[in-house]
């Protein structure tokens, strides 16, 4: 239990490290380039992946270029969601993608919708409007109110982009591991051709902050893979309690320690994302 403990608050971390990130006045592009470096050396350390199997599989190369790219940008969409909404309706947003796959899964790969998927997947649409809807005078002197809903939008969407991106990488028989390390690597150069292209100067806090967010990056997906090799007789299990982990561990830390004020329909949101999860783990 504790593996899943970990993945959890690694995952949490990564948006508290979002959060302070404008505050500690951390550049942003530096930190997720190399947070994408250290993703990758902890890959090949942790992971064992078998690079030299992309080089037989073409098939594998439009996927790995569009994750390439998809996931630096959701990277920095997700820090916009976490500077304007919080970490609390991040958090959630980014646990409701599930439902982008799901789908997908039912609209392009012919998968069976059950009456517990659909019902599941109707609560998570209502706990994503409830989640987007802003409070009234939350925070009137914010210039750029519209950023909110747009910024959860593209958390929610562009994770569950990804989610799908991996399990299509899975179908051209690619490793999740080699798929990792090739969607980092990938992602890794895209930043650090943006940053020789911007001519942005290195400073060592921003390297610091970005092996920081690697580190809390890979340990989440590390310990989550872990949980599930644990308990290999119960995958549901496994994702219901990572996701509903996230979220109250979000809640809890975003009300407690930053004091994120959410609306009454905000908390209904939170309250039918949980619910969502209970009713879609043993569909998943």
């Amino acid at each position: 239990m504790y593996v899943l403990l970990l993945s959890i608050g690694c995952s949490v971390a990564v948006s508290v490290l979002l959060k302070l990130a404008r505050s500690r006045r951390f550049d942003l592009g530096q930190a997720i380039a190399v947070n994408y470096i250290a993703a990758t050396i902890l890959t090949l350390g942790l992971l064992q992946p078998q690079p030299q199997t992309l080089l037989n599989n073409p098939d594998a190369w439009g996927l790995l270029s569009a994750l390439g790219l998809l996931l630096p940008t959701v990277f920095l969409v997700m820090a916009m969601a976490v500077r304007h909404a919080g970490i609390v309706l991040s958090d959630a947003a980014q646990r409701l993608s599930l439902l982008i796959p799901l789908l997908a899964a039912f609209l392009f790969f012919n998968e069976v919708l059950t009456t517990q998927k659909l019902l599941g997947m109707a609560l998570a649409f209502a706990a994503l409007i409830c989640l987007l809807i802003k409070k009234k005078n939350l925070n009137p002197s914010q210039p750029r109110a519209f950023l909110t809903p747009l910024a959860l939008i593209g958390v929610w969407l562009g994770y569950g982009v990804i989610d799908i991106l991996f399990k299509q990488l899975a179908r051209t028989g690619s490793q999740f591991a080699t798929s990792l390390l090739g969607a980092f690597v990938l992602a890794g150069g895209f930043m650090l051709l943006i940053l020789v292209f911007k001519k942005t100067p290195w400073t060592a806090r921003n390297v610091i902050a970005g092996l920081l967010l690697g580190v809390l990056n890979f340990g989440n997906i590390y310990f989550y893979i872990r949980a599930h090799q644990l308990f290999p007789e119960n995958p549901s299990l496994v994702f219901a309690a990572m996701n509903i982990g996230v979220i109250c561990t979000g809640t809890l830390i975003g009300a407690v320690i930053f004091r994120e004020r959410l609306g009454k329909v905000n908390v209904i949101g939170i309250a039918l994302a949980i619910a969502a999860m209970l009713l879609l783990f043993n569909a998943i």
